[in-house]
């Protein structure tokens, strides 16, 4: 072996060991805090998720000092931004499809190779997620949502302005890209300054403008194609990433109390490339989404939300103006606000239903909060009420029965009901691996998730209407919607027996390679 050959080996293996100790010591952190819980009378420990909590309602978290960094003023400031920015995003994943002909006609294409490239946005927010979470943990969140906004303002221009198909296609995947920015270090900003029992509420104003945008964003397009050049919604989607941009810069603070890239300062290049690797590899947090069985259920679940969610959305113009015989885009783009004025409405209840739900489970357990038990509240939402409204509205369309009240109320409240379980599901990916720092990566699974099937919804739902009709199809969402619904049951039963049997799996394995890597340095030295 090489001289060169063989200093790497060792780098290799001293990286190796000092990853595996910085996991071993983030063990032993959490094992003396429970430690510490025990110890005083007036606390018990949390259930699982290790937190710090008094036995009375007026529980404190650990590191709730975290939580009292900004004054209420500034966190309603801080959840308006990010409000704000998450509608952007999602606002332009749908935004064009009043307008697909139109833009199909300027580039000499069709409908359906439009259609592609919305579908291809959607792909690309999800394969963006895993990157977003891991980057703001290194580098703060401030900086990470800066430049993105940046990008995502730059980026909707160069769309604006795309002389060729090609170009429009390139455009419209890098301003996705971005994007997904703005939903994941959006989360994980609110989980920085709220406390667990407090979040979802915050949770449900953030995730309004996601949905919000989505549902409100066709009808904005259709009012623009009516009167102006398709291009002219993009121009409109650069100026509010301007302002998004702006409003970062001037008032969103850093929010993350323990940014790692001081971690590393000491280390050798090597292995600061090998830790920041492992960090905000998309690799890392894919296998984490199918390593813990209950983030894989629930990152399904939020995944069928949003499959329900665009495969509704995107052929409304196919589907419901040769039904009633509209016309022009602006009348198509009315049958977006029902499930809008849903979504507004679950803004207002959904997120306090969640709170509400924790709050009198850890009365009920004596002080102590499972992560798990917040997912209660959105079981009946999920399994039943979401797709019993996609049957009525699937059915009566295709049937041809029920005229114009019975679609647009179904569309309502599903609407509604997704509100019931977006901010439950975000919640829990926030809360169950907080203890280990590994929050936004969390979240970062849930989206992946979210918009690979979102992605497919969108890509799919055309081919599939035109050929089984839209009341299979939406058959086919609502039994998609209620296995979904079984996998969330199932977490809030097995959920903490799941994640206690892989933590212990590996730290086992932790420890194994450790002595290995100390055992072969030891042998290598001598």
């Amino acid at each position: 072996m090489s001289p060169t050959t063989s200093k790497a080996s060792s780098e290799d293996r001293r990286s190796q060991s000092w990853a595996n100790e910085t996991e071993i010591q983030r063990s032993q952190s959490r094992r003396s805090q429970r430690e510490g819980a025990v110890n005083s009378l007036d606390h018990v420990q949390s259930h699982v998720s290790h937190h710090d909590m008094v036995v009375n309602d007026d529980f404190q978290e650990v590191n709730a000092e975290q939580y009292l960094r900004f004054s209420p003023a500034r966190k309603v400031i801080i959840v308006g931004i990010l409000s704000f920015c998450s509608f952007l995003a999602p606002i332009s994943s749908t935004s064009i499809l009043a307008g697909i002909p139109e833009v199909a006609k300027t580039y000499n294409t069709t409908g359906s190779v439009i259609n592609a490239s919305n579908a291809l946005y959607m792909a690309f927010m999800g394969i963006a997620a895993p990157f977003w979470g891991p980057f703001s943990q290194v580098w703060g969140r401030r900086p990470v949502f800066l430049v993105s906004a940046f990008l995502f303002f730059a980026f909707s221009i160069g769309t604006a302005l795309a002389p060729n198909l090609p170009a429009y296609y390139i455009f419209r995947v890098l301003t996705a890209f971005q994007g997904t920015s703005f939903l994941v270090v959006g989360s994980s900003a609110l989980g920085d300054v709220y406390e667990p029992r407090a979040r979802a509420t915050a949770l449900g104003w953030f995730l309004s403008g996601t949905l919000v945008g989505p549902a409100f964003g066709p009808f904005i397009g259709g009012v623009i194609v009516t009167f102006r050049s398709w291009r002219a919604i993009f121009w409109l989607q650069a100026a509010l990433g301007g302002c998004g941009t702006l409003l970062v810069f001037f008032f969103f603070p850093e929010t993350y109390p323990n940014l790692t890239k001081g971690d590393i300062a000491d280390k050798t290049t090597w292995q600061k490339a090998k830790y920041l690797w492992h960090r905000i590899s998309p690799l890392q947090v894919a296998i984490m989404l199918f390593k813990y069985p209950n983030l894989f259920c629930t990152g399904l679940a939020a995944g069928a939300l949003v499959w329900n969610q665009y495969s509704l959305l995107t052929p409304i113009r196919y589907v419901l103006n040769p039904r009633f015989h509209l016309t022009s885009p602006i009348e198509t783009g009315l049958f977006y606000i029902a499930p809008g004025c849903g979504y507004l409405v679950g803004t207002l209840m959904g997120g306090r239903w969640a709170d509400h739900t924790v709050k009198k489970w850890i009365r009920k357990r004596g002080g102590v909060r499972v992560p798990e038990d917040r997912l209660k509240s959105c079981l009946i939402f999920l399994g039943v009420v979401i797709p019993g409204c996609i049957l009525i509205y699937g059915w009566t369309v295709d049937k041809a029965v029920g005229g114009i009240p019975v679609p647009v109320l179904a569309m309502f409240f599903q609407g509604v009901a997704q509100l019931f379980c977006f901010p439950s599901l975000n919640t829990y990916s926030l809360d169950v691996m907080q203890s280990s720092g590994r929050s936004a990566e969390v979240v970062a699974g849930s989206y992946l998730s979210r918009y690979v099937f979102g992605a497919l919804g969108s890509g799919l739902v055309l081919p599939a209407i035109e050929s089984m009709g839209v009341g299979w199809f939406s058959t086919i969402s609502a039994l998609f919607l209620i296995v979904s619904g079984v996998g969330v049951w199932l977490t809030t039963v097995f959920g903490d027996q799941w994640r206690d049997k892989v933590e212990k799996r590996d730290q086992r394995k932790v420890e194994e390679s450790t002595k290995e890597i100390q055992q072969e340095t030891k042998k290598a030295e001598t």
